[in-house]
């Protein structure tokens, strides 16, 4: 089982990279193989919509930090997208990432569709400092619904609230919660 995390915020130890490495420290525990990958290490451009990665067999022609995602994503059994809420939805970094994917994920109304291409798991994990879980729930269940028309198998759409009221990794309880689910992902 090979899982990777994208940890879509620029804070480099903040709470969408501490959630996303527990998630992933559970899944290795379980045997997973994984890796993570941080926009806070990371230099990944928008996409340009010059559609040039659907002209060709040549894919995305940006040359920046994303291509290392292309390539891992050919053997990545699971994505765990970790998406922080700001302004009452995912980050600017979320929201790249989401539509540099169209270079190799295009749903089946797309005339870029082909019928080969293997329906990627995916995990959606929200977080927010907001202590009311449904507060931005009408996002959370249309981002989970968009990256399903995207043919994503979405399994999961963990949303971690309260953020605001001190350092997460304090939360004993929260840290257990993350790890264990980690785990359960290797066997998915």
């Amino acid at each position: 089982m090979n899982i990777i995390g994208i940890i879509a915020s620029q804070r480099r130890e903040g709470n969408t990279a501490f959630i996303v490495n527990k998630l992933l420290e559970g899944a290795r525990e379980q045997g997973a193989n994984t890796q993570s990958f941080s926009f806070s290490d990371l230099d990944i451009k928008p996409c340009r919509g010059c559609w040039a990665c659907h002209k060709g067999d040549q894919g995305c022609v940006i040359n920046d930090d994303m291509q290392k995602i292309y390539d891992t994503l050919e053997s990545t059994d699971v994505i765990i997208l970790g998406l922080p809420i700001y302004m009452g939805q995912m980050s600017a970094q979320g929201k790249i990432f989401t539509d540099r994917l169209f270079a190799r994920f295009s749903p089946r109304f797309s005339p870029f569709f082909k019928d080969n291409t293997v329906k990627k798991q995916m995990v959606l994990s929200f977080n927010q400092g907001n202590p009311d879980a449904d507060l931005f729930k009408p996002y959370i269940n249309y981002t989970s619904q968009m990256f399903r028309t995207l043919d994503f198998d979405v399994k999961e759409v963990p949303v971690v609230t309260d953020l605001r009221s001190g350092f997460i990794n304090d939360r004993e309880d929260l840290c257990r919660d993350l790890t264990h689910f980690g785990s359960s992902l290797a066997m998915i």
